[in-house]
């Protein structure tokens, strides 16, 4: 299969979690006044999410390495599917809740498959190209899904947003299994006793290399889930602004992530993927520092925007840089390597989102400080990462 029809089958299936991320976030206001709850408490929706999409992976992870990919993708969008359409019909804060938790099992199924499936296939800096492709496909979901998640608002209401999404996965799952599993490389019969595929986490957690690649992956979703946690707060409380301008500025964020994505494709022929991604993390915490200050001088609205803009942008490069690097170790444990990432990712970045709801309250600097302090976590984790990551593997137990 070619690298551009792999990347587009499986951009669109990477874009399952940006959707159900962003497309309810103009929708917040609706839901709270909907079900009766303060307007940070529809906040918990997404982090419970987030939560679930990062432990469940941990499970789906080491299943992929053992019963292969195409079972447990499939069955993470049969279960996502379900669970949207019953997210529909929740008229109670813990009924929402309680049937988030279960779509992001399902989206986690869908998420640790697609790193895996491209380890699977190819490693090195051809996997950061890949992954580059991937991401520049995918970041049409997030820059659309606000503006898609208005427009339901305006024909009918927050109820149709996540029919949409259960829509969507139905039509992935028929997508994947007739144009995708058919064309890709077969993979060796898995021989992995059950009982062993806890125990292979070990291997990922001795590896300090990749650990600290997967804390860099921590820090910087960490950075961009408070953004997205707090967006509608920051654009449609603090400054006041309209669900259509809401959705243009949070788009504003994903168009630098897609240029500074192409920017990197062509970087990788001169410099390794490590260099690269130490520059953007520096260049993502520079962007912090001036949005605080920003903030503590109480400067103007549009010099917030563009300070926002800057330092989320980043993840263009950043995302497909590491990911490429955390994955490189582990060829016959992609999913395993994958699951660690993702569960890493989105539990510990769910657990800070959650207790930022909780704490920040009705002020725009805690939030902004927050992202300042997981963006020089990440910093000081990418001063100390090896300038070309070394060819060794790891093999399973």
């Amino acid at each position: 299969m070619s690298h551009i029809k792999l990347a587009l089958l499986l951009g669109i299936t990477v874009a399952l979690g940006p959707l159900a991320l962003d497309a309810y976030l103009p929708a917040f206001p609706s839901i709270a006044d909907g079900l009766g709850i303060p307007h940070s408490d529809v906040g918990l929706t997404l982090s419970a999410y987030v939560a679930a999409l990062g432990l469940a992976q941990l499970v789906g992870g080491p299943l992929s390495d053992r019963y292969g990919r195409q079972p447990i993708l499939l069955g993470g969008l049969a279960i996502f599917a379900a669970a949207a359409v019953m997210v529909s019909l929740a008229n109670t804060l813990s009924d929402m809740v309680i049937w988030r938790v279960v779509q992001g099992i399902g989206g986690a199924f869908c998420a640790v498959s697609v790193p895996a499936i491209v380890r699977d296939q190819v490693s090195g800096q051809d996997a950061a190209r890949l992954f580059g492709l991937i991401g520049l496909i995918m970041f049409v979901a997030p820059a659309a899904a606000p503006s898609l998640g208005a427009l339901m608002l305006v024909a009918g209401d927050w109820h149709a947003i996540f029919l949409l999404l259960a829509g969507y996965a139905v039509f992935l799952a028929m997508a994947l299994k007739f144009a995708l599993f058919p064309a890709l490389q077969p993979r060796p019969p898995a021989t992995t006793p059950v009982r062993t595929l806890v125990t292979n986490y070990m291997l990922v957690l001795k590896h300090s290399t990749t650990m600290r690649f997967v804390g860099i992956q921590v820090l910087c979703f960490s950075t961009m889930l408070l953004f997205i946690t707090h967006s509608s707060f920051i654009y449609q409380e603090w400054f006041g602004l309209s669900n259509g301008m809401f959705s243009i500025l949070f788009a504003a964020n994903i168009v630098l992530m897609a240029v500074l994505n192409l920017i990197n494709r062509p970087l990788l022929r001169r410099f390794s993927s490590v260099v690269l991604l130490r520059t953007q993390v520096i260049m993502q915490c520079v962007a912090l520092i001036a949005l605080v200050t920003v903030v503590l001088l109480k400067g103007p609205f549009w010099l917030i925007t563009a300070c926002i803009v800057a330092a989320i942008g980043c993840q263009g490069g950043i995302i497909p840089n590491n990911m490429a690097n955390a994955l490189e170790f582990f060829p016959h444990l992609g999913g395993t390597a994958a699951a660690m990432l993702g569960a890493s990712q989105f539990t510990i970045a769910g657990g800070i989102s959650a207790l930022s709801s909780i704490f920040a309250g009705h002020a725009l600097l805690p939030i902004v400080v927050s992202m300042l302090a997981c963006s020089v976590g990440a910093v000081i984790l990418a001063m100390g990462a090896p300038r070309a990551v070394a060819r060794e593997t790891a093999s399973p137990a």
